[in-house]
């Protein structure tokens, strides 16, 4: 090949329009609606042909239409106005500042492995990334001092076409990162700013890409440089491609990279949260870089990046985490532990649930949870799910005290929210209501929304929905070279007046995409009805290498093309975010039908409600939370079952009870006027009771308050007097380790234990030796509640016991507390022991260390992390 010299053009604007560089550089304009406008209105023709990229169209804008644009004065006044709204957005007061003026410096890092912003940036693939650019969106709304972290990937995800016999093949096109919104980073002689990262034998070198998204800017690696050997320019070529060897050098870089990448661009974290596992490894970075610049100890180091990280998991079946051999993080991690001073096997040691067993497989999310001071699911159901799921990290903990809680996702309702709802929020609800969607009381004002002007709205969306869709089934159609009969077929699928339901999502088995399609007969019955039709829109893709899903499209792709269901049952291909927010702004009834508890929250529910549409769902996930019976359908009672073909049997025959009994009814049940009364009431409480709750401002205002601001103040405080606090606490966690064998509890007494009156209190104690723990650093509580069939306590709460007295000739202490007997029942105790500091950022159970009682033995085995000792019970 000949030497290259390389050049980048960029678009070439007069002075009066060169805002809109300004404007397209920012992805602030992609929800913003009047933004849309002015870039869509640049050059419809090129928008469209750009799938609305507008970096891409102003640099293809013929000089013509330069002068054009230049010389039109309602455009440009139309430009000034969005620049003054950019403008004011960036500089208007925010609710951080607001709320928390005392908190002072510091800087979050959010690492995600894909970011969704806008189908013209395909960096993402589904759910995990949407909710990370929501998550983004959300927090330059609210002013958090936040940047996001992640990878520039040369093809991104795959796009989605399938063949004559309905199978979902994949095809790659290349990301043209020069032409989107985004920029180079560069150092100040103009040239790129590279990071680098040590891999067996060799670097691997990594350029940055910008992405400004309002205030914040996201930050994205890029290998693909000539620098790198062939395979390590593809290491950022795909999202989810490729093996575990891909996989785990790809999480190296997002972690070690992704921190490397901020440091040097003068934007140390002050804080990290992982959003998923796939970032973990950041955290053994950050204790390295603490040792080398300031000198501490592996222990103290240790203190301060685990008080300062947030972990938040989205996956709830433990075969959906990453997984790496013991010698596939020898290979990649020895040098890192030796950096450390710790040696691989306690580095593998910490990313094992049983870190004592040689054998067990290395866990990011087991490596977060070790090394992040908060830990939450994505729904309340998902922590109950995920507390179950690593309850061997904590062997001896209840599993309703796994310190893992729950932020329930949500979604950046103006990204989602189509134009003609969003007047109607305008007049009925007040300007207000996106700065404020957290408000409930503004939400409370769509009951002032005319019925009949919420109806027309939400049919000129399903209208334009069913005009989108027959456009891409003439393009599929044409892709794969069908007749004119099919083409023409295609133009005429759907009915823009017909009850339309909407499923799009991932196609993974446990989704079951195909349960409503389980009684053909029955369901053609409920679509085909000539007085109350009903269509279906599914869209979704499978992974590449789950075929078990792949069948499943390819299924439903047959079942469409019978006779009865030609025109009611539609497929749309290559599912992006494009496709999402007409079906979300269109349908009238979203369907997620997941096997419980499979699905860790499924915010594109979250995405109907604010457009007038409702949901259909089995509650699992977001809906246990979000339904309320006047406010959408509920697909079962909550059930799970081990018989799946039972389940499958059940549920469907739930589905099509609740779609001829009463949701066809009340979509069809029209007044004189047309309107459907009784469907525009459940609109409206689906409206007022989701909005206000299911936005990622509340989600991002929570983990700010419950997480952001703890950990910040952490680091404040772990890293003043050069770090005294951290010190001191690394050296009390090795004290407690050494001699906590020692601690015993040698008898529990409490009255003789006949019935007890509601209302009592009954009195307990316990003799307890510490050996060379002070009582004042331990925690004695009696653990009491409801006692299952089988004797063990359910849901335990505790009492705290204080000391009586001080110890005892023989060393022991005495500890009496006292348990509160406000319910009726079969109930019983135990008392346990477990680690206090005052004034420390610790939670109870963070350091492995448990006593139980043991049924009066004077030597209980000792409980450490990665064993369990069953406490005694009385009853």
């Amino acid at each position: 090949m000949p030497s290259i010299r390389k050049f980048v053009v960029t678009p070439n604007l007069p002075d009066p329009l060169k805002p809109l560089l300004d404007i397209a550089r920012n992805a602030w304009w992609s929800w913003n609606v009047e933004a849309i406008s002015l870039l869509r209105r640049v050059d419809p023709d090129q928008w469209d042909r750009h799938a609305g990229n507008p970096v891409a169209v102003l640099g293809s804008l013929s000089s013509q239409r330069v002068r054009e644009l230049e010389r039109d004065q309602a455009f440009l006044a139309h430009l000034e106005r969005v620049q003054g709204d950019l403008e004011r957005y960036l500089t208007r007061p925010t609710w951080y500042v607001s709320e928390h003026k005392g908190v002072g410096d510091g800087l979050v890092g959010y690492f995600s492995l894909e970011f969704g912003l806008h189908e013209s940036l395909p960096l993402y693939s589904g759910g995990l990334g949407i909710l990370a650019g929501d998550h983004l969106k959300s927090a330059t709304d609210l002013g958090i001092p936040l940047v996001g972290v992640g990878l520039a990937y040369q093809s991104g995800y795959f796009r989605q076409y399938l063949n004559h016999d309905g199978w979902q093949m994949e095809e790659y096109p290349v990301n043209d990162f020069y032409n989107m919104s985004m920029s180079l980073e560069r150092d100040r002689d103009g040239a790129p700013r590279l990071i680098e990262v040590h891999y067996p034998g060799r670097s691997i070198f990594a350029q940055i890409w910008r992405i400004q998204v309002g205030r914040n800017p996201l930050f994205l690696l890029d290998t693909n440089l000539q620098e790198n050997r062939a395979e390590d320019r593809d290491l950022t070529a795909r999202l989810y491609g490729g093996d575990t060897d891909m996989r785990i050098r790809q999480e190296i870089m997002l972690g070690i990279g992704g921190l490397r990448a901020l440091i040097a661009l003068g934007l140390e974290p002050t804080v990290c949260h992982l959003n998923e596992g796939h970032s973990a490894f950041l955290a053994l970075e950050r204790i390295n870089l603490l040792m080398k610049h300031r000198g501490l100890s592996y222990e103290t180091a240790f203190e301060i990046v685990r008080a300062s990280n947030i972990f938040t998991t989205h996956t709830p079946v433990p075969a959906g985490n990453d997984h790496f051999s013991p010698d596939l993080i020898r290979t990649y991690l020895t040098r890192k532990a030796d950096e450390m001073g710790i040696g691989i096997d306690r580095l593998l040691a910490l990313g094992r649930q049983d870190p004592n067993n040689q054998n067990e497989s290395f866990v990011m999310p087991v490596l977060a949870l070790r090394l992040s001071r908060f830990a939450n699911g994505v729904s309340e159901l998902h922590g109950h799910v995920s507390r179950d799921m690593w309850q061997r990290v904590w062997p001896d903990v209840p599993k309703s005290e796994i310190p893992i809680s729950h932020v329930t996702n949500g979604i950046h309702t103006r990204s989602w929210l189509c134009s003609e709802i969003a007047r109607l929020y305008d007049r009925y609800l007040g300007p207000r209501w996106y700065e404020e969607p957290t408000n409930k009381t503004l939400w409370d004002r769509v009951a002032l929304i005319p019925d009949a002007e919420l109806w027309r709205s939400h049919e000129r969306m399903r209208e334009r929905l069913v005009g989108f869709v027959r456009a891409r089934l003439r393009k599929q159609m044409e892709r794969r070279g069908a007749s004119r009969i099919w083409i023409k077929a295609a133009s005429e699928a759907l009915d823009p007046e017909a009850l339309t339901i909407g499923f799009a999502r991932r196609f993974a088995t446990y989704k079951r995409a195909a349960l409503i399609l389980r009684d053909p007969e029955r369901l053609s019955r409920i679509l085909n009805n000539p007085e109350r039709p009903v269509q279906l829109i599914f869209a979704g893709k499978a992974h590449p290498k789950d075929h078990p899903g792949k069948e499943v499209i390819r299924q439903l792709v047959h079942m469409a093309e019978r006779e009865e269901f030609r025109k009611r049952i539609v497929f749309v291909e290559d599912y992006n975010i494009e496709v999402a927010r007409y079906l979300v702004q269109g349908v009238d009834v979203w369907l997620n039908n997941p096997r419980r508890p499979l699905e860790a929250s499924g915010t594109s529910g979250m995405k109907v409600p604010p457009n007038g549409g409702v949901n259909l769902s089995v509650l699992d996930g977001w809906w246990c939370e979000g339904y309320h019976k006047d406010n959408g359908w509920a697909i079962g009672d909550g059930e799970e079952h081990d018989d799946q073909q039972y389940q499958d049997e059940v549920e469907s025959e739930a589905l099509y009870d609740l779609l001829e009994k009463e949701i066809v009814p009340a979509f069809y049940g029209r007044g004189v006027d047309g309107v459907p009364r009784e469907w525009t009431r459940i609109m409206k409480n689906s409206m007022r009771t989701v909005n206000a709750e299911f936005n990622t401002n509340r989600m991002v205002e929570e983990y700010t308050e419950r997480f952001y601001i703890p950990c910040l103040d952490n680091v404040r405080r772990l890293g003043a007097d050069d770090h005294a606090l951290a010190t001191d606490l690394a050296r009390w966690r090795h004290r407690l380790h050494e001699n906590w064998s020692g601690v015993v509890i040698l008898a529990v007494d409490a009255p003789p234990l006949k019935a007890q009156p509601m209302g009592a209190m009954l009195p307990v104690t316990a003799k307890v030796r510490l050996g060379a723990i002070p009582a004042e650093e331990v925690l004695v509580e009696v653990y009491h509640g409801l006692l299952d069939t089988a004797g063990n306590i359910q849901d335990g709460e505790t009492a705290t016991m204080f000391v009586q007295g001080g110890p005892a000739a023989d060393g022991t202490v005495l500890f009496k507390g006292e348990i509160p007997c406000r319910r009726a029942g079969r109930r019983g105790f135990s008392v346990r022991v477990v680690p206090r500091k005052d004034g420390f950022p610790l939670d109870r159970f963070e350091t492995g260390l448990i006593r139980w009682w043991n049924d009066g033995s004077a030597e209980p085995a000792p409980s450490t992390p990665g064993t369990s000792s069953q406490p005694a019970h009385q009853h």
